[in-house]
């Protein structure tokens, strides 16, 4: 009787054991994920403070083109109103102003002065790598979301997560405009 007593205590003792282990996975896995999410928000930042500089850069090459530098002006100033938890309409702004940045990527072209201007060619370089850690960023976020949702969908994970509350992520997804080919005329 002695020894089935002590089976019976092992039993639970194990499954408490293993319950706080995969609970405290699951809160291991929501954090990396936050903190994947903090790594968009820091290169967002980032891109943030370098368009008032590549922005007087380029005023004093293309004066006539105060419209696209207005445009990213404007674009980066909804960004920085948009709520961080709101992470779908904080990358919905910010693929907003990629576009509009690529607007002056191509001034550039029709302004060989500007394109000759170290400071310009630096802020397109800062910009662009920028932009490469964005997209990594990106990647990062969204693994750590698979991994997170795959924990709260799965045995145990669908029995444990519900009781405290762990909730799906959402992937942020690329807009359709991007996944279309480029047009490319000869």
């Amino acid at each position: 009787m002695l020894w089935l007593i002590l089976i019976v205590i092992l039993l639970v003792a194990l499954v408490v054991i293993g319950y706080i282990g995969f609970y405290n996975g699951l809160v291991r896995s929501r954090n990396w994920t936050d903190e994947a999410w903090s790594q968009i928000d820091v290169q967002l930042k980032r891109r943030n403070d370098l368009i008032p500089n590549l922005v007087e850069t380029v005023k004093g090459y293309a004066q006539h083109e105060q419209a696209t530098l207005t445009q990213v002006i404007a674009k980066r100033n909804q960004l920085t109103q948009v709520p961080s938890s709101d992470h779908q309409q904080k990358m919905a702004a910010s693929n907003q102003l990629s576009a509009a940045l690529k607007s002056i990527f191509a001034l550039s072209e029709s302004y060989p002065d500007l394109k000759a201007n170290q400071q310009f060619g630096q802020l397109m370089t800062e910009l662009t790598t920028t932009e490469n850690k964005i997209a990594y960023a990106r990647q990062l976020y969204n693994s750590s979301a698979v991994n997170y949702n795959n924990k709260i969908q799965t045995f145990p994970g669908n029995v444990i997560a519900p009781a405290h509350n762990f909730q799906k992520i959402n992937y942020l997804a690329t807009p359709e405009t991007e996944k279309q080919a480029p047009k490319v005329s000869f």
